[in-house]
């Protein structure tokens, strides 16, 4: 006779005093690590699916730890997922594949993103309709960060219809809408046939990445100037009189206009513009059309680039102006996905420049408040410590890859208590392409094997060049 399985030991119990967790003893050599999904059968037959959270070794022959309920397994194989209650007894296995299917279908999760780790037989998967929170994703150098989150976003393209705004500062998005020859030809379908705009700096082809200057707000238009609303008194006055004045088609009309007046202030502005270079940038709209009157048609996606621009400003007043337009109108309740990548370029607590803090402010306005009028934010960074806590703090979903900070992880930690903190601590141990995703979003946390692009990646790492042997 064969000798029983790991999962088929006696003694595999596991015991609920609430419904909504479970603690288990089982035998050290049962596979059942931080991560990974059980069933619970009770001696009636009634069976839950669940996860386990923690393991811990109790000796040399057995292990104990926690794990949540995730529902009960109906007889017409489904998952009720309110249907968990207490019990005295059950036996702990490990889930099969088409258990954890019954998860994702009653859930709702149909977005696949690659493989479970837990189950590399059962495709990961997210929650399309819980994208309507904000969502922090994070990973150091290295860990392949931006190409998985390409991977969502190609997924969101294909399967829903959801508008995307793509703030990408290194050009890894340009090519979003170019669909890669060896993609599979369902997915490759879906994805070619959505609109995907790509605007970029310059007079090149292509369409350009540009903000229209009579429509900023005169904050930004002090912002821009340097102006300080105590130490610059007279300029920024100037300023909130001359909104009408300062309201021009062709901003290169403004330093004759104010050169005109008899009013020194106006003498001082107009220096101060000529000195910043204000009207030598390529960023204004002028006879061309603007990024946020593209973005109002609402195309599938639009990617865009702020690298590549001669001044440091402008990016940051292209970005801006963006997010000004869009909060402005947000009494629309337009649904958009805001996904800033580098998010430490653009809302860091360290930025210090009157630019930098106007928009700043501005997406902490937006985490705090654009949920309810469908502005929903995804920031990506590689350093969670440079991001305002003000904006983490409002975010619902997490993904984290690979991770080695000890402060990172121990931040990431206070602030995203719904992700298992044994899952957190493998951060520093995963491989390029491996994720946890945890939040609302996914059916429950799970470390995902990120599946391949249909597109391609702009911002691919140059290799280093190689000397042939003879």
């Amino acid at each position: 006779m064969d000798a029983p399985s790991p999962a088929s030991v006696p003694g595999d119990t596991a015991v609920s005093l609430e419904g909504r967790s479970f603690r288990f003893d089982i035998s050290a050599d049962t596979p059942l690590p931080p991560g990974s999904y059980v069933t619970l059968v009770e001696p009636s037959g009634r069976t839950s699916l669940g996860q386990v959270e923690t393991r811990d070794v109790a000796g040399l022959s057995r292990a104990s730890g926690l794990g949540s309920l995730l529902g009960v397994i109906e007889p017409e194989k489904q998952l009720n997922q309110r249907a968990s209650s207490a019990f005295a007894v059950a036996s702990v296995r490990p889930a099969g594949p088409e258990l954890i299917e019954l998860l994702h279908r009653a859930a709702g999760a149909t977005l696949e993103i690659g493989t479970l780790l837990a189950s590399l037989e059962t495709p990961g998967r997210l929650l399309p309709h819980r994208f309507n929170r904000h969502t922090f994703w994070c990973g150091q150098s290295g860990s392949g960060k931006t190409y998985a989150l390409g991977v969502v976003l190609e997924q969101l393209l294909a399967h829903t219809d959801l508008p995307i705004v793509i703030f990408d500062p290194n050009a890894d998005f340009v090519r979003l809408a170019e669909v890669r020859t060896d993609a599979p030809d369902a997915d490759a379908a879906d994805l070619a046939a959505r609109d995907i705009r790509v605007l970029r700096p310059g007079n090149g082809p292509g369409e350009h990445l540009h903000a229209r200057f009579r429509s900023l707000p005169v904050k930004i238009k002090a912002a821009m100037l340097r102006l300080d609303p105590l130490l610059d008194r007279e300029e920024y006055n100037s300023v909130l009189h001359l909104e009408e004045f300062l309201s021009v088609t062709d901003p290169r009309s403004i330093l004759d206009r104010l050169r005109g007046s008899t009013d020194l202030s106006h003498h001082a502005l107009a220096l101060r513009i000529e000195n910043l270079g204000l009207l030598d940038w390529e960023v204004w709209a002028l006879n061309e059309t603007a990024a946020t009157e593209i973005i109002d048609t609402r195309p599938a996606a639009t990617v865009l680039d702020l690298g590549g621009f001669q001044f440091a400003e402008e990016p940051l007043v292209a970005a801006v102006s963006v997010l000004d337009h869009l909060w402005a109108h947000r009494e629309e309740r337009r649904p958009v996905l805001l996904v800033i990548d580098e998010a430490h370029n653009l809302c860091s607590p360290d930025l210090d420049s009157p630019l930098q803090g106007v928009l700043r402010e501005q997406i902490i306005q937006i985490a705090a408040e654009g949920r309810k009028y469908g502005l929903w934010l995804l920031l990506s960074t590689q350093r969670p410590s440079k991001i305002h806590p003000g904006i983490i703090s409002q975010c619902d979903n997490l993904v984290l890859m690979k991770m080695s900070s000890p402060a990172d992880l121990a931040e990431l930690g206070a602030v995203f208590g719904f992700a298992p903190p044994a899952l957190l601590a493998q951060a520093p141990r995963f491989r390029q392409g491996e994720a946890l995703f945890a939040g609302g979003f996914v059916p429950a946390p799970s470390v995902v094997k990120m599946r391949d692009r249909i597109t391609y990646e702009g911002g691919i790492d140059v290799g280093v060049p190689l000397r042939a042997r003879p």
